[in-house]
């Protein structure tokens, strides 16, 4: 199996990457806080993490993505009230763009979106 090194930023040194579990490998990436359209760091994070999560398939026999969506907080309510609309449908019409224009940039859609990050208004 081809060895991974990543960078560690702590101590500043490429160390190799020992997962956890052989058998599948975990990864958590924070994702946007819906309020308008992505930017450039939303698309950054988000073209990163997917060419780590495709690099770690090839590695590894299962990886399991997942990422969260915020969907409220204080820049969402603020959003939302600016627009005098409700937050849920502020942040469910971001989502989808954002969704859409991350697509376009050819990232997988093999990810799972966190429930437990979501609210639950």
């Amino acid at each position: 199996m081809a060895t991974l090194k990543i960078q560690n930023t702590l101590e500043n040194t490429k160390e190799k990457f020992i997962p956890i579990n052989f058998e599948n490998v975990r990864i958590y990436a924070c994702g946007p806080t819906v309020y308008y359209y992505a930017n450039i760091g939303n698309a950054r994070m988000a073209v990163v993490n997917d060419l780590l999560v495709r690099l770690l398939r090839r590695l590894y026999p299962k990886v399991t993505y997942v990422s969260n969506i915020t969907d409220i907080d204080d820049k969402i309510i603020e959003a939302a009230q600016n627009a005098n609309t409700p937050f849920q449908k502020l942040t469910r019409k971001f989502e989808k763009i954002y969704n859409e224009d991350m697509s376009v940039l050819g990232r997988s859609e093999e990810r799972r979106v966190g429930k437990e990050c979501r609210s639950r208004w």
